[in-house]
């Protein structure tokens, strides 16, 4: 099936609407995420506590520019921190500037002076994600247990109270899925690791190795 077979994004498009939470599809490797309108409904369908800071996902082009105003980062570290989040598809710790509040959405992202940020726009949710332009994102797991790597654990985990975007006919299910890798980025670019995921998986257990390929990608 091509990678941009429409999915079935009704059931997720309504709930969102009501501000419940829904699973939708990520490209492999990378496993399911619970999003919704407000962290709220993330933390609660996760079953952790409900002030818990969660990723602002930022699929949409203008609510990036708008937080742009708001972050610690060089130009030259912000294209790196686009990169970071569009084709690196990580999840980010970025510095918000002392300067400049991050507008009144973003806060629920907030952690010790950085924005916890994720950037994917798989093309295949496109149309859903264009109707709801701030979203708050996080791995598809109920507390203690892995993220989910196809929907039907998805829908085993979350129960018929949040609605699953089934995409696992779009992905590899053979390929190993994990939820993705977090780095931090300083006000003049440099990276440093937070969390292992997918991406620096491939390059073995030392995390160092994937921060040099993506120094050495301009990253």
């Amino acid at each position: 099936m091509p990678a941009t077979s429409p999915l079935d994004t009704g059931p997720a498009a309504d709930a969102l609407t009501a501000g419940r939470a829904v699973v939708l599809p990520n490209p492999s490797p990378l496993t399911y995420v619970v999003a919704a309108t407000g962290p709220l409904a993330v933390n609660t369908a996760k079953g952790r506590p409900a002030d818990q800071e969660v990723a602002l996902w930022v699929h949409d082009d203008t609510t990036w520019r708008d937080l742009a105003r708001a972050l610690d980062l060089t130009p030259a570290a912000l294209d790196t921190a686009t990169a970071l989040l569009r084709v690196e598809l990580v999840t980010l710790l970025v510095p918000v500037s002392a300067a400049t509040l991050p507008p009144a959405w973003s806060r629920p992202a907030l952690r010790d002076g950085h924005l916890l940020l994720f950037g994917a726009r798989w093309q295949p949710l496109a149309p859903l994600l264009a109707r709801f332009p701030h979203l708050y994102v996080s791995s598809a797991n109920r507390t203690g247990q892995a993220p989910a790597a196809t929907a039907a654990r998805a829908a085993a985990m979350f129960g018929p109270d949040v609605p699953v975007t089934d995409g696992d006919g779009l992905r590899d299910l053979d390929a190993p899925h994990a939820a993705t890798t977090m780095l931090r980025i300083a006000p003049d670019g440099a990276l440093s690791h937070v969390r292992p995921g997918a991406q620096d998986r491939a390059h073995g257990p030392d995390p160092g190795r994937y921060l040099d390929r993506l120094c050495s990608a301009g990253r």
